[in-house]
């Protein structure tokens, strides 16, 4: 039963080999992910504001390729802070301050599980997606064994062009997102994974923190 359901959830999955941090989708398409830091934009001076928004603003008009902006919200995963604090009471050699951070760590157990506490963490999502060219009548027909029999060569050749390409996009967003004051990070393979498992696995999301997040 659970390889059936393993092998039904798949199906909905566009994604079919992650390389070098590069989403390589079952069309063929490439996408790379790049996390990006948050502006508290409320407690800028107008000034600051109006530089923002001049900034992004040059900033989407010198792309000429769509990309996506994602906003993932999930509970604040708190085991490896809480993890840190009984580490810090077992070292303690003062028992009022032992008990002080037993105290502290049963009211942050007791605040989380009352009120969820959120994070929210910004993407954003550079495509490359090659330009298919149809071919009409008998010319497809004629080249169709032709195809079969060297799409493996083909393949590996035109997936070399076509991550030169989504590099070359993915370091234009980085640029031009790191002249507005945003840090911008490309996620690798490890934090592709990790990302996508919260994503599918959204029962589970407080259980696994994405590593590069902590940083």
């Amino acid at each position: 039963m659970a390889n059936n359901q393993n092998t039904s959830t798949q199906q909905f999955v566009e994604i079919e080999d992650i390389r070098d941090g590069i989403l390589i989708l079952k069309n063929g398409g490439l996408r790379r992910v790049l996390m990006v830091s948050g502006v508290n934009f409320d407690l800028k001076s107008e000034e600051e504001q109006n530089l923002i928004i001049y900034s992004f603003q040059n900033f989407l008009n010198t792309l000429d390729f769509s990309v996506q902006f994602l906003i993932h919200s999930r509970k604040m995963n708190i085991n490896s802070y809480l993890d840190k604090l009984r580490e810090r009471h077992d070292i303690e050699t003062n028992e009022l301050l032992k008990n002080q951070i037993l105290e502290y760590i049963e009211f942050i157990k007791s605040f989380v599980e009352t009120n969820a506490v959120m994070t929210k963490t910004f993407f954003v999502v550079v495509p490359y997606d090659p330009v298919q060219i149809p071919k009409a009548g008998m010319e497809l027909i004629s080249s169709l064994k032709f195809w079969e029999k060297n799409k493996m060569v083909k393949k590996d050749e035109g997936i070399d062009q076509k991550i030169t390409q989504i590099n070359q996009r993915t370091d234009q967003v980085i640029t031009g997102l790191n002249q507005g004051g945003l840090r911008t990070v490309a996620l690798n393979n490890e934090e592709l994974i990790e990302l996508f498992y919260n994503l599918y696995n959204p029962q589970e999301v407080e259980k696994k923190e994405l590593k590069i997040a902590k940083q």
